[in-house]
């Protein structure tokens, strides 16, 4: 029998023992609590975080702190102990292990804390390139390196920034219309290419070039050196590339170790049921590293914020009781400049697509055996659950997909 209750019982033990327990302090964490409280209003939680910073809402730090001079960092908390209470925070603390046989958790300072039901949201690890610590290459992802590049931009500085992804176009976009010098380094030929119909991927990286962006395009970065207080950029074709500041964009990859090494199964990320519940029925995982059966696009993982807020609150209320299934099925989207976009599913130029015209905007259909796998609105404000019901039933005819989708406005 598990000794979680035992450490329950002794009030030596207190503050090392939660009813609930999360691992990371993301949004998925803010939500999971929440979700917890919707359905116990009194048991313990604990929420353990590596992160410098309480729960924040992440979108901020590549878009509306640069595009929004109304919009403040302060702003950006999520106040998540302050609201829900009997929860306590604790940062700067890294978990080393899951034992699961006893039902706690060990702290990378030699402390452990027990718990009845544990949550893993530990999010993604940011991908990193060869090359010295400085303070001027940030690798992008936490409210502190917002802080960093915030403090290093303006004065006409010059950031090279790494990666055509969400997090490389969003901050193009945001320094240039910041006073900074920017130069954007992707692989595709075209920005957006690999995931953009060429019109759409054409149209895109346009607005980089007439906003004052420096386009590099089908490169790659290797490492990078510093001399004389100048950072120098090595690319695969044996270019390089002057900088004030190097910010990385790459993406990440799902942290999942400690699911790893406690035996619990893993694929492209942490296993999960229809209730975001791993093997283990005390143990559930939701945010970046859940790969869960979602009911329209089949088992999947996917990083974005919709999802890490959805799907966090739908582990906080299974563990805290609810029955319901994670039934949503999420959207992601980007705001540059004038060109606003979302999706839901798939986006793969490779794939046959459909292009329809709605209203000023555009709503793209990416096909798979005449069926819809992806579809991506732009400049289009979609009733996103149509979205969903024409992917979950879209019609026999692919060309009757036309239509389907009206803008809102």
């Amino acid at each position: 029998m598990a000794n979680y209750t035992n450490e329950k019982l002794n009030p030596q033990a207190m503050a090392k023992y939660y009813d609930y327990l999360i691992i990371g302090g993301g949004m998925a964490a803010d939500t999971a609590a929440r979700g917890i409280r919707e359905q116990d209003s009194f048991g313990s939680i604990g929420i353990v975080s590596a992160d410098t910073d309480e729960p924040y809402t992440r979108p901020a730090l590549t878009k509306k702190l640069w595009t929004d001079s109304t919009f403040t960092e302060e702003q950006v908390a999520l106040n998540t102990t302050k609201e829900t209470k009997n929860s306590t925070l604790k940062l700067n603390t890294t978990v080393t292990a899951i034992e699961r046989e006893h039902h706690r958790v060990q702290l990378k300072d030699g402390t452990s804390i027990g718990y009845k039901k544990l949550l893993l949201v530990t999010g993604g690890e940011p991908t990193k390139i060869e090359g010295p610590d400085d303070e001027h290459v940030i690798v992008f992802r936490e409210r502190s390196d917002y802080r960093r590049l915030r403090e290093f931009s303006g004065n006409n500085q010059h950031v090279i920034i790494v990666g055509g992804g969400y997090i490389g176009s969003e901050l193009a976009a945001g320094l240039i219309q910041n006073n900074t010098k920017v130069t954007l380094i992707y692989p595709d030929e075209v920005l957006g290419g690999s995931q953009f119909p060429s019109e759409l991927a054409k149209e895109y990286e346009n607005s980089f070039r007439e906003a004052g962006v420096n386009l590099l395009n089908g490169k790659r970065a290797e490492s990078y050196t510093k001399e004389d207080g100048k950072l120098t950029l090595h690319l695969d074709d044996e270019t390089t590339v002057q900088g004030d500041t190097i910010v990385i964009g790459l993406g990440v990859s799902p942290r999942i170790s400690l699911a790893e090494q406690s035996g619990l199964k893993v694929e492209d990320g942490v296993y999960v049921d229809e209730q975001l519940r791993t093997t283990d029925p005390d143990i559930w995982a939701a945010g970046d590293i859940a790969y869960y059966p979602d009911k329209i696009l089949g088992r999947t993982r996917i990083e974005h914020v919709d999802h890490a807020r959805k799907s966090g609150k739908a582990a906080g209320k299974a563990m805290a009781g609810s029955t319901e299934p994670y039934a949503y099925t999420p959207y992601f989207y980007s705001v540059v400049f004038s060109i606003s976009w979302k999706a839901i599913g798939t986006l793969d130029s490779s794939l046959t697509t459909i292009i329809d015209e709605v209203g000023n905007g555009k709503v793209v259909y990416y096909l798979e055996d005449d069926l819809p796998v992806g579809i991506l609105t732009w400049n289009v404000e979609p009733d996103l659950d149509e979205v969903r019901a024409v992917l979950s039933n879209p019609p026999i005819d692919p060309q009757s997909l036309k239509g389907l989708i009206q803008d809102k406005q």
